[in-house]
């Protein structure tokens, strides 16, 4: 699975893409989450660090903030 890390490390891409793969990627992570949550699975098998991951990624590239709270999970 492809890490945030990868994604701003990945010096091909320009500050626009590693913000539009990082914004895929959080939702991704979000929707697993929301599954894990809503399916009864372990909600806390790395999905919560990776979603922490991806945001602090955004940060480091100034992107907007993204969305919180429970309408976004």
């Amino acid at each position: 699975m492809l890490e945030a890390n990868d994604i701003l490390s990945d010096q091909s891409l320009s500050k626009v893409q590693k913000i539009a793969r990082l914004d895929e990627l959080l939702a991704e992570a979000r929707a697993l989450q929301r599954a894990a949550t809503e399916g009864g699975m372990d909600p806390d098998d790395g999905i919560t660090r990776n979603l922490r991951d991806i945001e602090l990624a955004l940060g480091k590239l100034n992107a907007e903030p993204p969305e919180t709270g429970a309408a976004t999970l």
